[in-house]
């Protein structure tokens, strides 16, 4: 008896704690109840729900106002900080912008075109002062040397004029800025339920994505993105809890927010972690992510699930790879961030459309996996071919990242993961490692609830390369069913 109730136990267990993860997958597939409107309203304040990092890399928050007439004014806050609780320096960007129309290159954008009025900058200390007018001072042209003469005092609150369309002065480009970010717009809009027990419904939260900021810093002036950053939220309809929200948006050029102190979290990587949303790549990809990481013996496993459309509705191919990985090390460029090498060792893929199929079948023998054998819904091993050319996927090969934890205002765990470089390459050098952040993962369940085998996004009754049926994972009713009958035949 005591052998069936801990059989019973057990798949309780394993019924309780993957459908979290699976959930969430199912979830995001379900395009988690996401709207986009084209072309997008953009009139109102728009502010940033954290601090953000950026490639270098830097630290800021962002505020955003649109007027009906096609003006903006953007504050863009910058710090010393990781927490964003030091600021350096402010930016005050004013101009014009005009949306043009649907994106051809990233599905679910819009194009627009920006010009810029006037650019000023308001220093918070003395050594933001002088670093800031040091780099002006050196790499800019003509007409801006003697921005500000070595050895000024900083007067604070004090406003000087970095850009002026009327002058035709332009001393931005030290600041590696570019407000490019501009030219490719998204709103999306969801409703979150209300979090207190005793309230029901939910509530508006509208999302303002913007293009991505290049990770080569000497690109970032030229670069026209694709792909989007992280999302700023709109002043009025925002996730609720919110505390930077607020403190944002009530923020200005002379009284740059500053954001909560927050506890530094270890490292923890043991577990399982699932996309929050649909994310967006340069170059125009779409995928959601699951991974595992099991701490006792530093291995791992990723689910990459790739996308024709920008709500992840569309299947394309699935990457499955496998591995294992360093112990963490505090990182020395980017602060609050730990530096670790993953070795990719096993791959396999799965064409999920006929396109793939068709680009799979056409690649070179011996290039990826079985040469003319690609199936849709069909999962092929292609560890023996060193990968798989057609997608770019090299074996073995190590990639060295950058990856950080923080908790979320409901307490929730979430893990960053380093950004990919822009240009499509992998960071497969120590000096290519990221100095920025992917779209959050969520932890969707702890070590002791590892069961990754059972999560699949597969076919039902889908066969393996070899014509053998593949297993699928067992609905959660079954598992208790047969629990059930353990015991009553005990």
């Amino acid at each position: 008896m005591v052998r069936c109730w801990w059989l019973a136990g057990l798949l309780v267990a394993c019924a309780a704690a993957e459908p979290r993860c699976r959930q969430q997958l199912r979830h995001l597939q379900d395009s988690a109840g996401i709207a986009a409107r084209l072309p997008p309203r953009l009139e109102g304040r728009w502010v940033s729900t954290g601090c953000e990092v950026r490639p270098g890399p830097e630290f800021l928050t962002r505020s955003y106002l649109f007027y009906a007439n096609r003006l903006f004014k953007a504050l863009q806050f910058y710090y010393w900080d990781p927490s964003c609780r030091d600021p350096s320096y402010s930016l005050v960007i004013k101009g014009k912008l005009r949306l043009r129309q649907a994106s051809w290159i990233t599905r679910g954008a819009t194009e627009a075109d920006y010009h810029l009025h006037k650019v000023g900058i308001v220093f918070h200390s003395q050594k933001a002062m002088r670093e800031v007018a040091s780099w002006i001072n050196q790499t800019s042209g003509e007409g801006c040397r003697g921005f500000l003469p070595p050895g000024r005092s900083w007067a604070p609150g004090a406003l000087y004029e970095v850009l002026s369309a009327k002058t035709e002065r332009d001393c931005t480009a030290a600041l590696g800025f570019a407000m490019h970010e501009l030219s490719l717009v998204r709103v999306e809009r969801h409703y979150q339920p209300l979090l207190q027990p005793q309230q029901s419904g939910s509530q508006l939260v509208e999302e303002l994505y913007l293009g991505d900021i290049h990770t080569d810093w000497g690109e970032r002036l030229h670069y026209r993105p694709t792909g989007y950053q992280r999302p700023m939220q709109s002043a009025l309809h925002h996730v609720h809890p919110c505390p930077a929200c607020g403190i944002i948006s009530r923020a200005d050029e002379h009284h740059p927010p500053i954001l909560p102190a927050r506890a530094a979290l270890p490292m923890q990587l043991s577990g399982s972690w699932v996309s929050t949303h649909c994310e967006v790549r340069p170059a125009v990809l779409f995928l959601t992510r699951y991974f595992t990481f099991h701490g006792n013996n530093h291995t791992w496993e990723g689910h990459y699930y790739h996308y024709s459309d920008p709500l992840c509705r569309q299947p394309t191919f699935t990457i499955y790879a496998s591995g294992h990985y360093t112990q963490g090390i505090p990182s020395s460029k980017v602060r609050g961030g730990t530096e670790l090498a993953f070795k990719v060792t096993q791959a396999r893929v799965t064409p999920m459309d006929q396109v793939t199929v068709v680009m799979l079948n056409s690649s070179e023998p011996g290039s990826c996996g079985l040469a003319g054998s690609w199936i849709a819904g069909v999962e092929q091993d292609i560890t023996p071919t060193n990968g798989c050319l057609a997608l770019g996927i090299k074996l073995p090969h190590t990639e060295y990242e950058l990856f950080k934890t923080e908790q979320d205002t409901q307490e929730r765990s979430l893990l960053y993961i380093g950004e990919r470089p822009t240009d499509g390459s992998s960071p497969d050098r120590p000096d290519k490692r990221p100095t920025s952040y992917q779209a959050p993962l969520i932890q969707c369940a702890a070590a002791s609830q590892e069961f990754s085998n059972y999560i699949s996004l597969k076919y039902v009754g889908r066969k393996d390369a070899n014509g053998n049926e593949a297993l699928k994972p067992l609905p959660v009713a079954f598992l208790l069913f047969i629990a059930l009958l353990f015991l009553r035949w005990d």
